[in-house]
């Protein structure tokens, strides 16, 4: 039951990725988004991807964590690019 409660939590979180990202993607600007932010929940999926592997727990739960991971990395370089842009729009 914790590793269905776990998972669950995973998957409440993660589906408000794909939204953040597809608003990322269409904005086109940095402002708004905090890369603190997006930097400290990569790190958290790291760190409970590490947990898992650390206690050799290694269950269908770390494929959430996974998922999370990389979609908050995605939105992570669309902050990125978002911010050479706004860089561009200042300059020109």
């Amino acid at each position: 039951m914790p590793q269905l409660l776990e998972a669950l939590m995973l998957i409440a979180f993660g589906l408000s990725w794909p939204a953040s990202i597809i608003k990322s993607a269409r904005a086109k600007t940095a402002k708004g988004k905090s890369i603190a932010f997006l930097l400290l929940i990569f790190a958290g999926y790291l760190c409970g991807i590490a947990s898992k592997i650390w206690a050799d727990r290694m269950t269908y739960v770390i494929v959430f964590y996974c998922l999370n991971c990389a979609m908050v990395f995605i939105d992570i370089c669309l902050w990125l690019r978002n911010r050479r842009l706004d860089a561009a729009r200042a300059e020109g």
